[in-house]
């Protein structure tokens, strides 16, 4: 009876502090999980009251008047930034930080929800019809996004037009850059790149992640072609060509901006050491001293500075034992103090927390320290909005890192016309234009290098004679575009509107000559030998990791279609399709003749051109091509592993 009514104080005095001593009653199962439970719900309340805009909990932040100093176009960049810096709040300022993948995008009302800075299209992330106008409406309503944001800052949208705008079904696809490296022609880069702005302002897309300056020193890298040449100078000349015709004012339109990839000393890595699993050397360690950052890997770079680069994309190797984006050394020491790059810096796709040792929510705060100044998440966008701005509030970001970052990004849109110019004519009628598919056909026939040329046989006559045609890539412009074409790994097959094939291209120009053409190089009811038979052979398309191969050679169908025309024809030329150089010593003792054509493209007449006499063979080497697998990797100054010379040097080229 006593305990009974002792009970019954207690409830009669406060049924609310019964219900507190009942949470704190850790022994109870029951009583633990609700309070688990309000913690959580607690939590959660925190997450959702960031992940509102201010006015949608009530609070009247001032929109800034109409004649904001940061509106005024005739006011220096650097006031107009600091002048919308000091409007933004925290929030505002980290969504300018976030790199966002379209197919990612939870909502499209997310982009102003979150303030964020840009978007891009990753791999598939095309509109669902896929032509120029299908893309300018997908980018169009993902831009006006920025426009229901209370500073309406506008949004950078970034693509990987690596040679061309190629995602787009129809636009103008010119030589991989390691084709453009064989030309060593500036003023043709600078052209193509102009080009290739063009095609992408038409569509509204702003930001092409393009050039690389990569240093490809092992054929067995599947990246290759991505770069211009393994020689820094050229690398160098080559890409600050290609940024200044990237970003180049177009009338009546914002100026497309450039980004500078993949830093540092990507394509110097060493083979078996990859970071990932599937891949042999792709996103690997690149070893190398002080010495060779400084003559080898700096010097690109350093051009692209010189010549106003807006951003530098990281790689995802490592320097060394560390990851390259998370060296402060690198990033801020070298790259922005020493070589003083103004622009902003991003990373590559999921590059924060790829091969990161630490939690998201560290390699956030260790990348932003070092020097990162945009993240392509490309997912968790919102996870990376509420730890960054935790890191702040705790002191392990600092706010002027923040301001340095969002200045950055700032100051290009800026610069660029993005909040000063909107596009009302788009301009469709340039992609895949005549007159870029003319440029294109001229690049292709400037980086088409002779590497053998018995008894003067090129350029063929157009004479009446009989031309046998056979090998994977003579019909089929999916393999000589390579990949980041249509889609990421590239396509196999002809599916570009309005592109030409090296046959095709032959056929036009051929003449009197008689033609003939089998993939396979079986031509029954030949009752005489044909006068020259062409093999254009292929490497299928790949892109990173993908593309690395232990052993770069002539696949056995295309070896066994020049063993067919060797048979059926008195004379044999082989025209290579490929991103890098292949491994023919034991081959090309054989043949009469031997092209290396790259991966010209959408427009194959320009191989025809070389191939029949309309242009004279060009092109030069823009790498060593070695001779056996155990001269890799082959040095910057052209000394293969085990010091023996290279099959051909480089800038060799008859």
């Amino acid at each position: 009876m006593l305990k009974k009514s002792k009970v019954s104080r207690k409830v009669k005095k406060s049924k609310r502090s019964a219900k507190v001593k009942r949470n704190l009653s850790w022994n109870k199962p029951i009583l633990s999980r609700k309070l688990v439970l309000l913690v959580a719900l607690a939590i959660i309340a925190g997450t959702a009251a960031y992940l509102q805009r201010p006015e949608d909990l009530g609070l009247k932040l001032p929109p800034p008047p109409a004649d904001a100093l940061y509106k005024q176009s005739g006011q220096p960049i650097e006031s107009r930034v600091q002048d919308l810096l000091g409007r933004m709040t925290l929030e505002e300022k980290i969504g300018q930080m976030a790199l966002v993948d379209k197919n990612s995008l939870k909502k499209i009302e997310d982009v102003s929800r979150y303030y964020l800075g840009g978007m891009l299209s990753g791999a598939g992330a095309k509109p669902d019809i896929n032509t120029p106008q299908g893309w300018l409406d997908m980018v169009s309503e993902i831009k006006s996004q920025a426009d229901n944001s209370r500073l309406r800052i506008p949004i950078l949208y970034g693509i990987d037009a690596n040679h061309g705008h190629s995602n787009v079904l129809g636009a103008t696809i010119f030589p991989h850059a390691i084709g453009l490296g064989a030309s060593r022609d500036a003023d043709l880069v600078t052209a193509v790149a102009k080009a290739t702005a063009a095609e992408l302002t038409a569509t509204g897309v702003n930001w092409n992640f393009s050039p690389s300056l990569d240093a490809p020193k092992d054929i067995r890298w599947g990246r290759v072609y991505e770069a211009f040449s393994d020689d820094p100078m050229l690398n160098g000349t080559l890409g600050a060509a290609f940024i200044e015709g990237m970003q180049a004012a177009m009338s009546g339109n914002p100026s497309i901006m450039a980004a500078a990839k993949h830093y540092l000393a990507t394509g110097a890595m060493e083979w078996n050491q990859s970071n990932n699993k599937k891949f042999k050397i792709d996103q690997g360690r690149t070893s190398a001293d002080e010495q060779a950052l400084v003559s080898e890997y700096l010097p690109p770079y350093k051009a692209a500075v010189e010549v106003g680069v807006s951003s530098v994309m990281i790689g995802l190797n490592q320097w060394g034992e560390q990851r390259v984006i998370d060296s402060k050394y690198l990033l801020t020491d070298k790259l922005k103090t020493e070589l003083g790059f103004k622009g902003f810096v991003v990373s590559d796709w999921y590059g924060v927390y790829e091969y990161a040792e630490t939690s998201k929510y560290q390699a956030n705060i260790n990348t932003i320290n070092a020097g990162l100044d945009m993240a392509m998440l490309p997912y968790d966008y919102k996870d990376f909005l509420i730890d960054v701005r935790k890191a702040v509030k705790s002191g392990k970001i600092s706010r002027s890192r923040i301001d340095d970052a969002v200045s950055r990004i700032l100051y290009q849109k800026f610069k660029a016309g993005l909040f000063d110019i909107d596009t009302e004519n788009a301009g469709l009628e340039n992609v895949g234009s005549v007159t870029h598919r003319q440029l294109a056909r001229q690049a292709v026939a400037s980086s088409v290098v002779l590497l053998k040329n018995e008894n003067t046989l090129l350029p063929l006559s157009k004479n009446s004679g009989h031309i046998l045609i056979a090998g994977s890539g003579a019909d089929n412009v999916g393999r000589q575009s390579g990949a980041w074409t249509v889609e990421w790994q590239g396509v196999d097959g002809n599916w570009m509107p309005g592109g030409t094939s090296i046959l095709q291209g032959i056929r036009q120009l051929a003449g009197n000559n008689r033609i003939e053409y089998d993939i396979s190089g079986i031509f029954d009811g030949l009752t005489s030998k044909a006068d020259v038979g062409i093999a254009i052979i292929s490497e299928r398309p790949y892109a990173e990791g993908w593309g690395d191969n232990a052993n770069p050679t002539i696949e056995k169908a295309d070896l066994e279609v020049i063993q067919r025309l060797k048979l059926s024809s008195n004379k044999v030329v082989v025209v290579i399709l490929s991103g890098r150089p292949l491994l023919i010593t034991d081959q090309i003792t054989g043949w009469d003749a031997a092209v290396a054509a790259w991966l010209p493209g959408s427009e194959g007449g320009g191989v025809a051109d070389v191939l029949f006499g309309n242009s004279k063979f060009s092109g030069k080497l823009p790498l060593p091509w070695p001779s056996v697998i155990q001269q890799l990797p082959i040095n910057t100054n052209g000394i293969t592993n085990n010091r023996t010379r290279p099959l051909f040097e480089r800038g060799f080229g008859l």
